[in-house]
């Protein structure tokens, strides 16, 4: 068990955050998604989520991401009425899940994880992701520079030139 200290979005933050739209949100979370977990997950998973409602409700943040799965990799969707799974976490708990510093099964009967819906399909879910290997979420490497340098062609960047004008 963790004995880390929890934290929680403060209320206004969480407020301001509600207030963004949810289908880029989505997005990024699918694109994501997309190059990590869905090539990895087996045929007959992905199979059996084809079609799903998904939802990921960060609680303290207050934002919902809604998604589904097209059978080959997940799509994101406008926020829906209904869903048949819904996973909810604090934003610390779900960066702690994704670092792997945080076991989901601790969570969950810590009640800081809950699963709402086809309660088989979250079963398949949980154990699917538990099956594979997937890289430890590194938060170093999302540093501006280092985002930053991937989208630089090579090491080559621009040096800002003061002063002077370049001529071509």
């Amino acid at each position: 068990m963790s004995t880390s200290t929890v934290f929680v979005l403060p209320d206004p933050v969480g407020s301001l955050l509600s207030r963004l739209p949810a289908y880029p949100g989505s997005f990024l979370l699918v694109t994501a998604l997309n190059q990590v977990l869905a090539k990895q997950l087996p045929a007959d998973v992905r199979q059996y989520l084809l079609g799903k409602k998904l939802r990921i409700h960060v609680r303290d943040a207050r934002l919902t991401f809604d998604f589904t799965c097209t059978g080959v990799r997940f799509a994101a969707c406008k926020r829906q009425i209904e869903t048949d799974l819904t996973i909810s976490a604090s934003a610390q708990d779900f960066l702690r899940l994704a670092q792997r510093q945080e076991d989901p099964d601790t969570l969950f009967f810590n009640r800081r994880l809950s699963m709402e819906g086809d309660t088989e399909l979250g079963l398949i879910v949980k154990n699917s992701i538990d099956a594979l290997e997937l890289p430890v979420l590194d938060l170093q490497q999302w540093t501006p520079d280092k985002v930053l340098a991937r989208f630089l062609p090579g090491k080559r960047r621009a040096t800002p030139v003061h002063g002077t004008v370049e001529k071509g």
